[in-house]
C-alpha cells in the first residue's frame, strides 16, 4: 500500500503498524523531525511553510497534547489553567501538510539514513532534526530516579508532574515544609526554578502562610538571583530559605518513602519534594551517536551536528554555546534550521544566522522580570552580542508591563509553533 499526505495523516495508526512508512512522494526531500516542542514542531513548520510543497516532512512526536514547559510554573502559582498550556499538531498536519507521527523514535541509522519508530516503522530522510529536549543523569541525586518520581516529582517535563506537583502544594500540611532539589549547570530554562519558588510561595501565602520553602542548591549563584531574591523578600519575607554549597547544597540525597532529605548529614523531613536533577540531551541524540555523552555539540552557523552534516539538534538537547537552555532559544535556533536545511534541499537563499533570546519569569501578582541577548555565530559557538536583564527597585508599573509582555510573548511563541 501505498500513502500520499493525506492518507498518511488519515490512516497514521494504520502506517504504524507497517514494517515501512513510504515517503510521501519519493522525488521529494525528506525531512525528518524528532520531538514537536519549540524547536521541532517550529522547525517542521518553517520547513513546510517556506518549501511550498517541495519537501516532504515528517514530524515524529509521542504526545497528541503538548504541554509548554514555560508558563508551567504560572498554573502551579494558580495564574494560567493547564489547559492554556495544552496544544495538538491537527494545523500543522492540515494547513501545512506535515507528517504527523504520534510515536517514540527509538533508533538512528546514519549510514542508511532512517529513523526507527518504537511501532517497528522506519522513516527514511534526506536530513534529521533531533529536538528530544531533556532526560536526566542517572545517579544525579542519590536515593532519586524517574521510579520514584510520583513521590519526588521533577515537573521539568510539564503535563502530568505538574498537575502533580501542584496538587502536593495544596494538600501540605498547614505549616509544612516544600523543598526543592536545585540542578546543576546546565539545565532547562535558567531562571525556571527560582520562578517555581516564587509562584508556590505566592499559592502558599494564599493558602498555607505559615509554610516554608527549602532550596537545596548546588550552584554557587543563580540566573536572575538579585531579582528573585529581592522579590522574595517583598513579597514572601521569613518563608524562603536557600541552602548553597557552602552548606551543603551541593551534597544531598533523598529518602522517597521517608520523605526526607539529606543536606551534608543533617537530615530533614519535608512534606513536599521537588527533585529537579542534572540533565542531559533527549535519549535519542545519544542513540543517533551525536553526544558528547551529556549534550550534542552543534555548529553555530545553522545548528548542524558536529558528527553528522545531515543531522541538526536544536533546543536544550544541544551545545551551541552561550545561548540559555529555553523555548525561545529553541524557537530561533529552529528558524536558522529551517533556512539553512531548505536551502541545502532546494537552493533557495540561506539568510545569515541570527538568534535571539528571552527568558521572562514571575515573581508574584504583576512582578514580572525578564533576561534576554541577541547573539551571533563564530568559528567556535554561538555568542552573545548584546543583553539586557531587569534592574532590582524597579517600579510597579514597569514590573507589571514586563508581565504582560510575556504573556503577549507565549501566545505569539506558540502560534509559531503550531500554527
Amino acid at each position: 500500500m501505498k500513502f500520499n499526505r493525506r492518507t498518511f495523516v488519515a490512516t497514521a495508526g494504520a502506517v504504524l503498524a507497517a514494517p515501512m512508512v513510504q515517503a510521501a512522494a519519493h522525488g521529494m526531500p525528506r525531512v525528518v523531525v524528532v520531538g514537536g516542542g519549540a524547536g521541532g514542531a517550529t522547525a517542521a513548520r518553517y520547513i513546510a511553510k517556506d518549501s511550498k510543497g517541495e519537501i516532504d516532512v515528517t514530524l515524529i512526536e509521542p504526545s497528541r497534547t503538548y504541554y509548554t514547559c514555560f508558563f508551567s510554573n504560572l498554573y502551579l502559582g494558580g495564574f494560567r489553567e493547564l489547559d492554556s498550556l495544552a496544544h495538538t499538531y491537527g494545523t500543522l498536519a492540515s494547513e501545512y501538510g506535515i507528517n504527523v507521527v504520534h510515536d517514540y523514535a527509538v533508533g538512528v541509522d546514519r549510514d542508511a539514513k532512517t529513523v526507527t519508530l518504537a511501532s517497528g516503522a522506519s522513516l527514511p530522510y534526506d536530513k534529521l532534526i533531533l529536538s528530544p529536549g531533556i532526560d536526566f543523569v542517572d545517579g544525579a541525586v542519590p536515593g532519586w530516579d524517574v521510579s520514584v518520581q510520583n513521590k519526588m516529582p521533577h515537573a521539568f517535563k510539564a503535563g502530568s508532574q505538574t498537575e502533580l506537583l501542584k496538587a502536593q502544594v495544596m494538600a501540605m500540611p498547614e505549616g509544612g515544609t516544600f523543598a526543592m532539589i536545585a540542578p546543576p549547570n546546565p539545565y532547562r530554562c535558567p531562571p525556571g526554578p527560582y520562578e517555581r519558588v516564587s509562584m508556590v510561595a505566592w499559592q502558599l501565602k494564599q493558602t498555607n502562610p505559615t509554610a516554608k520553602i527549602l532550596i537545596v542548591d548546588p550552584k554557587e549563584k543563580f540566573s536572575k538571583q538579585g531579582l528573585f531574591e529581592e522579590g522574595w523578600q517583598k513579597h514572601y519575607g521569613g518563608m524562603i530559605e536557600r541552602i548553597g554549597p557552602d552548606f551543603g547544597g551541593n551534597n544531598v540525597s533523598v529518602d522517597a518513602d521517608a520523605m526526607t532529605i539529606d543536606i551534608d548529614g543533617s537530615v530533614e523531613n519535608v512534606d513536599v519534594c521537588n527533585v529537579i536533577p542534572a540533565m542531559k540531551a533527549g535519549h535519542i541524540a545519544e542513540v543517533a551517536g551525536v553526544t558528547d555523552g551529556n549534550w550534542a555539540p552543534v555548529n553555530p552557523t545553522d545548528m548542524s551536528s558536529k558528527a553528522d552534516p545531515d543531522i541538526y539538534v536544536l533546543g536544550d538537547a544541544s551545545q551551541q554555546g552561550d545561548m540559555p537552555k529555553s523555548g525561545f532559544s529553541a524557537n530561533s535556533q529552529a528558524k536558522v534550521c529551517a533556512n539553512a536545511i531548505r536551502g541545502a534541499l532546494t537552493e533557495s537563499r540561506v539568510f545569515p544566522a541570527k538568534y535571539t533570546n528571552t527568558c521572562w519569569s514571575l515573581i508574584a501578582v504583576d512582578d514580572g522580570v525578564k533576561v534576554g541577548a541577541s547573539y551571533e555565530p563564530t568559528e567556535e559557538k554561538i555568542a552573545s552580542v548584546e543583553g539586557f536583564v531587569s534592574q532590582t527597585g524597579e517600579d510597579a508599573a514597569l514590573r507589571k508591563a514586563t508581565y504582560e509582555e510575556s504573556v503577549g510573548w507565549y501566545a505569539g511563541i506558540t502560534a509559531d509553533m503550531f500554527g
